[in-house]
Order: structure tokens, then sequence, then C-alpha cells
């Protein structure tokens, strides 16, 4: 069978959980017409570049599909009606990677939101009472 990546986006005011059942109904919709998941990644709720139908952040969620091509019909024509999908896409692939995903990878790299590294104290940007470009004390 053919192997296919599909990412989508869910409305923000999900939660995880939603998300996740969501997710689960689809690989059921695959299931139902002899397709399998291989792999599925929730990516968490990520800002979008630009609003899309009012919406500024978005779940996303990555499926890995082993599916025959009337499955993926299927599975794509259910997610144009989902009300709660706001976006997807679904791209064949020669293989499928069994590893975890780039996004997923940069975010076990970074840490998590809490573990920035500390940006410094902005000194050269010339704050209140710090010297002006041209030299001068500001009063």
């Amino acid at each position: 069978m053919p192997f296919y990546e599909t990412v989508f986006i869910a409305r923000q005011d999900l939660s995880p959980t939603q998300v996740e059942t969501l997710t689960d109904e689809l690989a059921g919709i695959l299931a139902e017409n002899s397709g399998q998941v291989a792999k599925k990644e929730m990516w968490g709720l990520r800002a979008l570049t630009f609003p899309i139908k009012k919406n500024r952040k978005g779940h996303y969620a990555l499926i890995n599909i082993d599916a025959p091509a009337e499955a993926v019909h299927e599975l794509d024509r259910r997610m144009r009606l989902n009300e709660d999908i706001i976006r997807h896409m679904i791209v064949r692939v020669d293989a499928l990677d069994p590893n975890e995903s780039a996004i997923l990878k940069m975010r076990d790299e970074r840490g998590g939101r809490g573990d920035r590294p500390d940006r410094g104290d902005r000194g050269d940007r010339g704050g209140r009472g710090g010297p002006r470009r041209d030299g001068e004390r500001r009063s």
C-alpha cells in the first residue's frame, strides 16, 4: 500500500484531549477502509502565521498513514467537512519515517518554554538614563 503523511490544524479552542480524540476518529476512518496509522504526533498549540477563520493559534498534529488511495480520499473528504479542522494537507511519500519529526526534535532540544537562554540586558539600546548614541546624557 502507498504511504502518506498528513498534517492538520485544529481550532484553538479545543482542548488537547479533544484533539487526540479527533486524531483517533481519523484513524478509525482509515481502519474502516483497510488502512492503518503508523505514527501519530501531537505538536501542540502553535501560533499561526496569519489568521485562519478568525483563529490566531491552532493545534497541530501529524499522522503517518499506510492505506490505499480510496481510504485517503475518504479521509480527505471527512477532514474537509469537519468544522474542528481549519487546515489540512495530505502528501504521498516514498517511505514512512519511524523517528520523531523535526518539530518534536526542536522542542526537545530547546527544552520547552521555561528553559530559553538569557537574552542579556539589552544595554545596547540606550534605555532610560543610559548614554545616548550621540554621547550626551538624558535628563
